[in-house]
């Protein structure tokens, strides 16, 4: 049997190492990735109007969670969690009234919850990605639909992280009585709340 020489091997050896690598990144961009969120870059805020004269706006923060994202399969997944006590409207006399029974009976239900069903994504010639995300809000004890709209999302590497990053920014409204909060509606506070959410999630 002939030997081959070092000239010889070398091609092939390129060529298998090639198409092994190649087979790796196919095998990477079939799977989503997982990306856990950073509670520092994460909050919910709300705004709702108040007798028609000014805006009542207030926060939830230090939320978590983990979102699942394939921008090559156009897919996703995102679930978080969002501590009721971390409300914070900049007067803490109205935030205590805010976790009383009335509004978000924050003893009795510590947490919400927000779990995505279905990702929309736009036209992939135009640049465009994620546009809506729909899911299931948890809130009271109660679970109903919503859709956010994406105003923007967008991947980048981080370099203080040395990892990739996920993130952006969703708004919808909701209808509050929907999760019994119906405190003030006969009096004439709207019972439609805007929602506009930010999230950032780093690559595990």
């Amino acid at each position: 049997m002939s030997q081959l020489s070092f000239s010889q091997l070398v091609p092939s050896y390129r060529k298998s190492l090639g198409a092994l690598l190649l087979s790796m990144c196919a095998m990477m961009s079939s799977h989503a990735a997982t990306y856990h969120i950073d509670p520092t870059h994460a909050n919910v805020r709300f705004a709702i109007d108040h007798f028609n004269t000014s805006t009542n706006t207030g926060g939830f923060y230090n939320i978590t969670g983990q979102i699942e994202y394939d921008p090559k399969a156009q897919t996703g997944d995102v679930s978080l969690v969002i501590p009721m006590n971390s409300i914070n409207t900049g007067n803490k006399a109205f935030d205590l009234t805010l976790k009383s029974p009335d509004f978000f009976d924050v003893e009795q239900f510590p947490l919400a919850y927000f779990q995505s069903t279905k990702w929309h994504f736009g036209d992939a010639k135009s640049g465009s990605q994620v546009t809506k995300v729909d899911g299931n809000l948890t809130l009271n004890g109660e679970t109903h639909p919503v859709s956010l709209t994406a105003t923007k999302f967008n991947c980048y590497f981080n370099i203080m992280l040395k990892k990739p990053v996920c993130g952006g920014d969703f708004t919808t409204t909701i209808d509050r009585t929907q999760w019994g909060i119906s405190k003030y509606t006969l009096l004439g506070i709207t019972k439609d709340v805007s929602l506009d959410i930010q999230i950032e999630a780093a690559k595990q």
